[in-house]
């Protein structure tokens, strides 16, 4: 479990701002404290694309300090959130068709978060808009998107880093408009 509980570049929980938010939602219960930390970064930090915000965000620190993110950076706040309170958490990721005809794929980035009275919980605090909706109700999984066409997957494994293809994305392109032209996406 140690994987999921380290300080790293991109989960940079032992930031000042971090700290004292996770601090902040910490519940005397691991649950409540990880549906705090997750209904806090869903509700609070913007959607990039949902809300037009041209800046892309990598760190949880530019996530946090910024307000705005991907799902991919989303899933990086939350992450450092959970980790400063000492709840293991680590990455989760689905491949969607990018269109109906399932001929073009992207990863969606969530998480995966280790709870005492259900292990290896799914949540995706991608953020809510008509049509999408995701709530923490374990043991219920409500994630954002279902995995129903052709060549769409949710993988299963819970990653302690963020996939290396994800991160060169959000490192590559510095405007959305760069990067939703080259979203990360590999093959199941």
């Amino acid at each position: 479990m140690d994987a999921y509980l380290q300080r790293t570049d991109i989960i940079d929980f032992d930031a000042s701002a971090i700290r004292e938010l996770a601090y902040s939602l910490r519940s005397d219960e691991a649950q409540e404290t990880a549906e705090r930390c997750f209904v806090w970064v869903r509700d609070s930090i913007r959607h990039s694309s949902d809300h037009g915000d041209a800046q892309v965000t990598l760190a949880a620190s530019e996530v946090l300090e910024h307000g705005t993110g991907l799902c991919y950076a989303k899933s990086h706040l939350l992450a450092a959130l959970l980790r400063a309170n000492g709840i293991p958490c680590g990455f989760v990721y689905q491949r969607l068709a990018i269109n109906e005809a399932g001929t073009a794929f992207c990863l969606h980035g969530l998480n995966g978060v280790w709870l005492p009275d259900h292990g290896w919980h799914r949540i995706d605090a991608r953020g809510n808009r008509p049509g999408i909706s995701t709530r923490f109700e374990p043991p219920i999984e409500q994630l954002a998107f279902e995995t129903k066409l052709r060549g769409e997957r949710m993988f299963e494994e819970v990653y302690s880093e963020p996939l290396p293809v994800v991160v060169q994305a959000l490192q590559w392109h510095t405007q959305l408009s760069a990067l939703c032209l080259n979203l990360p996406d590999v093959e199941y």
